[in-house]
């Protein structure tokens, strides 16, 4: 097991920036926002703690980037921004595939998002993928087929059993044969994965500074350990894209969680579509996260 640690000094910067314009902005966030992002650079915080590389297969052995710190964030020529016209996140259940949402993708639509329990296999001589993204379209697609617990077995329903010959435009052959168990852990992994790639087409790259969302993972193994949260660098990127209060946010995410009158699909594949809606969001994997949410409301509102 390797931990990566960077020194405070390194991570302050990376955070804050030594440009005077952004050190400015960031003094004019209010005092306790500053005060929870600036638990980035407290080596004694357990908010947010330093990456932990597990294998030699993990994201960062296997795949070196350049780190990205706030400032290369925000000088980045490339970033797109919502605008009042396109301010919208779409994410869209589908069969298939990148060019089919591009074509349905809605005028105000900042992205769309497509999620699938299909397995996904881009070329005849690729293994398979988690998901597709253009990020200069603005769309992605996202297959949540292996987190499942079942995905291994004979009784998966997210397998074509048969090749079928349809047009280009013909997304029959994916209906109704792909209804998974639905769990906590599977949810928890599907959130992990689609905020992941929602924050990529936002402008943020693969983290490196501390244990956070944005941390590329290469197994599953990887992506379970990965957290939830952002880490301060990548909190404040996101802010900066979108512009949001972030008590606010964390207030939002907990009653989410605590909200039991949820249209999450039902937890056993024998629930109907129809009979979903009534049942309990099962949230029972996110225990820790809003333990971990309640700590920093309690750090923003000393």
């Amino acid at each position: 097991m390797q931990v990566i640690r960077h020194s405070e000094q390194t991570l302050k910067t990376a955070l804050i920036s030594k440009n005077p314009v952004l050190v400015s902005q960031y003094e004019k966030l209010d005092a306790g926002e500053q005060r929870l992002m600036n638990e980035a650079f407290q080596p004694a915080s357990d908010l947010f703690g330093p990456i932990t590389l597990h294998s030699p297969s993990d994201w960062i052995t296997s795949h070196p980037e350049a780190p990205q710190d706030f400032e290369q964030f925000f000088s980045d020529p490339y970033r797109k921004t919502p605008s009042p016209d396109k301010r919208s996140i779409y994410i869209q259940s589908i069969g298939d595939i990148l060019k089919f949402l591009k074509k349905k993708k809605p005028e105000d639509a900042f992205c769309v998002v497509g999620i699938t329990m299909i397995d996904l296999y881009p070329r005849d001589s690729w293994n398979f993928v988690f998901g597709q993204a253009s990020l200069t379209d603005g769309v992605g697609i996202f297959s949540f087929a292996r987190y499942g617990s079942d995905f291994y077995s004979m009784r998966y329903e997210g397998k074509v059993k048969k090749l079928k010959k349809t047009s280009s435009s013909d997304y029959s052959i994916f209906n109704n044969y792909c209804i998974p168990e639905i769990t906590s852990v599977l949810l928890l992994r599907s959130c992990k994965t689609l905020t992941h790639e929602i924050g990529h087409i936002f402008g943020l790259r693969h983290c490196q500074w501390l244990a956070c969302l944005m941390q590329g993972s290469n197994h599953l193994e990887e992506a379970d350990q990965r957290p939830l949260n952002l880490c301060p660098i990548c909190l404040r990127k996101l802010q900066c894209a979108i512009g949001f209060n972030i008590v606010e946010r964390y207030k939002a995410l907990v009653r989410w969680i605590d909200d039991e009158s949820s249209d999450t699909p039902g937890a056993t594949p024998e629930h109907s579509r129809e009979d979903n809606g009534n049942l309990p969001k099962p949230v029972e994997a996110f225990k820790e996260w809003k333990e971990w949410i309640i700590k920093c409301l309690a750090v923003l509102q000393k």
